[in-house]
């Protein structure tokens, strides 16, 4: 069962501020979400994120809303007002910061749940092309939940085949390696992001889609290079 119904009814306070309960301080360890508390404001975070990152741009399109309603998969019943608070957050880019730190205080720096998060902020801006404005507010989002610049682009390349390489770079292996390097990233890619753990993590099931997705580019590049050489599959 997902949170929508209580994020409804306590998104718009915690956006004014009162209340909130979004804290600056550094992030703790890596650990699950266990409670409903717990999720409804990872939710919270997540939605004003995705808000506040569709106007980095400049213009906040209705194509990058309906890819937020596709991969949060907002229940009929409760799209007006999931609608009401995307919009009310996205009336500006001030504040994110803060959410950004909310979600990883939550989780902790470096949380694989915090690199879907980020993998669906990249499939809402690719709707309209990446801009400057986004890339420069999705570097400083990654930075708080605890990416460095290198797995940051390696994060942004599966949503960018304009980047060189871009297929090793979804690997994580340097262009030219060798059938056994590239097999063992492969499959330790496969290990660490099955869409179980969103389970284990205690998160709402609407990640699945972006694990999907993840999952999809990695095939993806795997099998190209594979192809490119003539590589047998593992």
């Amino acid at each position: 069962m997902g949170v929508w119904s209580s994020v409804i009814g306590t998104a718009a306070g915690l956006l004014l501020g009162a209340g909130s309960g979004a804290s600056n301080a550094p992030a703790s360890p890596r650990r699950a979400i266990t409670t409903q508390r717990g999720q409804v404001s990872f939710t919270i975070a997540a939605i004003a994120l995705a808000a506040k990152m569709a106007r980095a741009d400049g213009v906040a399109s209705a194509k990058e809303f309906a890819t937020f309603e596709r991969l949060f998969e907002v229940p009929a019943h409760e799209r007006a007002n999931a609608a009401r608070f995307y919009r009310l957050a996205q009336g500006s880019t001030a504040g994110f910061e803060t959410y950004a730190n909310q979600a990883a205080g939550l989780l902790g720096l470096g949380s694989p749940v915090l690199e879907d998060l980020l993998e669906a902020l990249l499939l809402i801006a690719r709707h309209d092309g990446f801009h400057v404005g986004e890339d420069d507010f999705l570097c400083e989002v990654a930075r708080r939940f605890g990416f460095d610049a290198a797995a940051y682009a390696r994060i942004r390349a599966r949503h960018d085949a304009s980047v060189p390489d871009d297929a090793w770079t979804v690997l994580g292996v340097p262009p030219g390696s060798d059938a056994a390097t590239v097999r063992a990233a492969y499959r330790e890619l496969v290990k660490t992001y099955h869409p179980d753990r969103h389970i284990a993590a205690g998160l709402p099931i609407e990640f699945v889609r972006v694990a999907e997705t993840r999952m999809a580019a990695i095939n993806g590049a795997y099998a190209s290079l594979r192809d490119a050489a003539g590589r047998d599959a593992p």
